[in-house]
């Protein structure tokens, strides 16, 4: 990337993020969190509160932080109703590599933020996992990472619609 692109793309001003857009998009991802997903849906189903809070994690992290991040976890252990914390650390543990390379997350391109969107995700589902085995809880088969693929996929669609998350293929110059 060259030195004139890098300065123009960091004197574009930061968009105004209201606290009403980032509440309201909690509670969607909350929304369809608790739909009643069953069969191969329910295999399938993504993170849908983790990708929300990684979204503003990277969009505005000076509203979405940390505690946020455990407090959606606090929320997904109580509607989930496993063993009480497991989500709350899995989403702080996730939230604290988000924000340390959200600086850096901002110049790559939507495929390359992508590939860390998604191990994060993996991140997550691995850090519940351990927490489950140690609780007694039975080894799962491969199908347990599916959530984390879709996520992805479903990442890539609100990318590539428009929404972005401020990343230098997204971004106009």
């Amino acid at each position: 990337m060259s030195p004139n692109k890098l300065q123009r793309m960091q004197s574009l001003p930061m968009p105004i993020i209201s606290l009403r857009a980032v509440f309201f998009s909690m509670l969607m991802a909350l929304i369809f969190q608790l739909l009643p997903w069953a069969g191969f849906g329910l295999m399938l189903r993504p993170d849908f509160i983790l990708l929300v809070v990684i979204y503003w994690l990277f969009r505005a992290p000076h509203i979405v932080n940390i505690g946020t991040a455990w407090f959606a976890g606090v929320v997904m252990d109580l509607i989930t109703g496993g063993l009480f914390g497991q989500y709350a650390l899995a989403y702080a543990v996730v939230a604290y590599f988000a924000v340390s390379y959200q600086r850096r997350l901002i110049l790559f391109n939507s495929w390359q933020q992508a590939g860390y969107v998604l191990l994060l995700l993996l991140l997550s589902q691995v850090i519940v996992l351990i927490l489950k085995l140690l609780a007694g809880g039975e080894v799962p088969g491969w199908s347990y990472f599916l959530p984390s693929i879709t996520g992805i996929l479903l990442w890539q669609l609100v990318v590539i619609s428009g929404v972005g998350t401020g990343s230098a293929h997204t971004r106009r110059a």
